[in-house]
């Protein structure tokens, strides 16, 4: 399984998601780990266009969690955890029922809420190049 995906301009960011989409198929919790503005929700949005979401993707920023529907009927959660004030906020959320669904889990700021991360995830580095172009690394 391939481990390291390059998306060369934005306008690839649609092909990458779909050659990344493999690897959904074993991990339905997948977290994003890269700096502020690297593109992680970008490649969240393209990932739920090849998934079939047919409406708006946007941030989840200030609400923690968007829910989206694929064009399977299969339910996709989109968390943004960069605004979150403590771990108690997941707990408040109730987290679990999210993360041991068995629905897909697109997780920004994963590091925010380490300690309650699942151990069955897939953790993605996304990186900016000197020439603009990012890389996606399985860790």
């Amino acid at each position: 399984m391939k481990q390291i995906f390059s998306i060369p301009t934005e306008k690839d960011v649609e092909s990458t998601a779909l050659e990344f989409l493999p690897l959904l198929e074993k991990h339905k919790v997948v977290a994003f780990y890269g700096e502020m503005g690297v593109g992680k929700t970008t490649f969240i949005k393209a990932l739920c266009r090849v998934l079939g979401v047919e409406g708006a993707v946007t941030s989840p920023s200030f609400s923690l969690v968007n829910e989206y529907e694929g064009s399977d009927g299969q339910i996709i959660f989109h968390f943004d955890f960069y605004r979150l004030k403590n771990v108690a906020e997941v707990f408040d959320m109730g987290y679990e029922d999210y993360f041991f669904s068995d629905h897909y889990c697109l997780i920004e700021w994963p590091e925010k809420i380490a300690d309650v991360l699942p151990d069955h995830r897939l953790d993605i580095q996304i990186l900016e190049e000197e020439d603009g172009s990012r890389t996606l690394k399985v860790l």
